[in-house]
């Protein structure tokens, strides 16, 4: 398929979810500290894809304008790197010990929920013992709701492209399905499968493929209209 069409396709898949509703880097700094160092080791361009996919111009500003027409405002000037450093700093101390990665660029928060702590293999069915901490995230996005969230899933390169397709779509909406549940208005979430397209490790080793199995969730300010 070609990547024009390709990307169409996933654009179609995303708006269709969007009506009905992180990158690995490991933490090594204070938990609670929202200034600390914010930098990861990518594999290619795949998170900087992924950004441009999902938070491009034109869907980012369509996402705003739904959440100004639901009542959500906006942010502006200074205020926007403050809200998000109150609301990383919540986020780190709510997932601590959990297995989630909280990470920073610039004033994006991103979340990576590795496979192995959310869903069993080969399955979209999120596990049980996984419910508190998504409580935890949950109840502090729906405070700090001036933010737009993307929620994408991703697998490693076994099998097939239709099957990881399927299958990161389906832990990506199991995600957004739960969250929403718990609170999170439907109109601020985007949700999209990317299949095993964009890996943040080398798919050649275990260790690398595990990294690439996840879920990640990016928090993205919503900016106040001029």
């Amino acid at each position: 398929m070609k990547t024009s069409l390709k990307l169409a396709v996933l654009g179609a898949f995303a708006l269709t979810l969007l009506s009905g509703c992180a990158s690995y880097t490991g933490q090594t700094s204070d938990p609670n500290d929202p200034n600390r160092t914010r930098t990861g080791a990518l594999i290619g361009a795949g998170i900087g894809a992924v950004a441009g996919l999902l938070s491009g111009k034109d869907a980012t500003e369509r996402r705003q304008r739904a959440m100004v027409g639901a009542g959500i405002g906006g942010l502006a000037g200074a205020g926007i790197g403050a809200y998000q450093d109150k609301q990383e700093a919540e986020l780190r101390r709510q997932t601590a010990g959990t297995g989630i990665d909280v990470t920073r660029e610039g004033d994006v928060i991103k979340l990576n929920l590795p496979d192995g702590v959310t869903f069993d293999f080969n399955s979209a069915a999120l596990k049980p013992q996984f419910y508190p901490a998504l409580n935890n995230v949950a109840s502090t996005l729906a405070e700090y709701n001036q933010t737009m969230i993307e929620v994408s899933g991703h697998t490693d390169s076994i099998g097939s492209d239709a099957v990881n397709q399927r299958l990161s779509e389906q832990r990506a909406a199991a995600v957004s399905n739960y969250l929403i549940g718990r609170g999170v208005q439907s109109v601020r979430l985007q949700t999209i499968g990317m299949g095993k397209n964009y890996p943040i490790a080398d798919n050649s080793t275990e260790a690398g493929r595990a990294k690439n199995r996840r879920v990640e969730i990016r928090v993205v300010p919503v900016q106040a209209q001029s």
